[in-house]
């Protein structure tokens, strides 16, 4: 599933691409991509709004057409790619935006977990309350960290993992930021000293701005608005590399299962 970092690399891509556009007609060939609206309801919101910028919140790629919100969430397998005029659709096309100039905001799924939603302002602003701290905000310091983790006794890679409590963080990076900040993923989190929480801040929000300059992760399905794959594989250090030697001390990583999740760390340096 695309992370922050994924989600972000789509949204900068959009924004530089179509912020400004108008939109035209929506064509919805798969009806169930679309959740709390009916496919001719969509058309008729989105005709002739204007795109006044592209952002993201937790996972989901916001347009803002003010006061009101189309938000796409991408699910396991979604992408969001800008096609120009008489270019040939991409395979599983779900939901087509038609813009005034002629080009088309198309969007895909294989697996279609991912999905379409318009939200009024009073909507959107109930919504936004539900997630958890963005944690390249500059309210997620340190400090807020260590007093949020306190009174938690769950494995703090679970704790992590909880956009209630912190939104984009999934699998990947949660993985790689308790590799860097030397942390066992089962240590429970309320045992995580002002020291030991102040490295998994920065590792957190290092791994995440690198995997944003590096434009994300791609092992299958992950593009970017152009198609593009992500760079960041390259540079996981333990993350599906169960059995290989640890970038740091050749310790071989292992990988235990989290809450139906694969987790990955080295034994040596993360203790």
């Amino acid at each position: 599933m695309p992370e922050l970092p994924e989600v972000e690399t789509v949204v900068r891509d959009l924004d530089r691409l179509v912020r400004g556009g108008v939109f035209g007609e929506t064509e919805v060939l798969r009806p169930d991509m679309l959740e709390g609206v009916e496919p001719d309801r969509i058309s008729l919101l989105l005709r002739d709004r204007r795109i006044e910028r592209v952002t993201r919140r937790a996972k989901n790629i916001v347009f803002e057409l003010v006061p009101d919100r189309l938000v796409v969430n991408l699910g396991m397998t979604g992408r969001l790619l800008v096609g120009q005029p008489g270019e040939a659709d991409p395979p599983y096309l779900g939901v087509r935006f038609r813009l005034a100039d002629g080009r088309e905001i198309r969007f895909t799924d294989v697996r279609r977990f991912g999905n379409v939603r318009h939200f009024d302002q009073p909507a959107w602003t109930a919504r936004e309350r539900q997630w958890g701290l963005e944690p390249l905000s500059p309210s997620f310091t340190p400090e807020w960290l260590h007093q949020s983790t306190a009174g938690s006794r769950v494995a703090i890679k679970t704790w992590l993992m909880d956009q209630r409590r912190v939104v984009g963080v999934g699998n990947i990076y949660a993985s790689e930021a308790l590799f860097r900040a030397r942390l066992d993923p089962r240590r429970p989190a309320h045992s995580l000293s002002p020291t030991e929480a102040g490295r998994l801040h920065g590792a957190v929000q290092g791994v995440l701005s690198e995997a944003i300059q590096f434009r994300g992760t791609t092992f299958l399905d992950y593009r970017d608005a152009e198609g593009n794959p992500g760079g960041f594989v390259a540079r996981l250090r333990v993350y599906d590399r169960a059995g290989a030697p640890c970038l740091a001390c050749d310790t071989p990583i292992e990988r235990i299962v989290q809450g139906g999740r694969s987790s990955f760390f080295c034994p040596r340096c993360q203790r």
